[in-house]
């Protein structure tokens, strides 16, 4: 995985698949204490909570994903 700099007011959501299909969530977030990202931080959790808890939004995705 690539080293991913992030300023202060930034997170990121990564998503990684593997070899069998799984998709693993991540986020990554800036230095502890800058609370320039929390909003950016915050945003990018209920992101990834709703990818992985969501299986109406999940289908959605896959079936975005199938019309390709």
């Amino acid at each position: 995985m690539a080293d991913i700099q992030l300023e202060a007011n930034q997170a990121a959501l990564i998503l990684e698949s593997s070899e069998n299909g799984d998709i693993n969530v991540n986020i990554a977030l800036p230095k502890a204490g800058a609370a320039d990202g929390v909003l950016a931080s915050a945003l990018c959790r209920v992101i990834a909570e709703k990818l992985i808890g969501d299986e109406q939004f999940q289908n959605l995705i896959m079936s975005e994903l199938d019309g390709e």
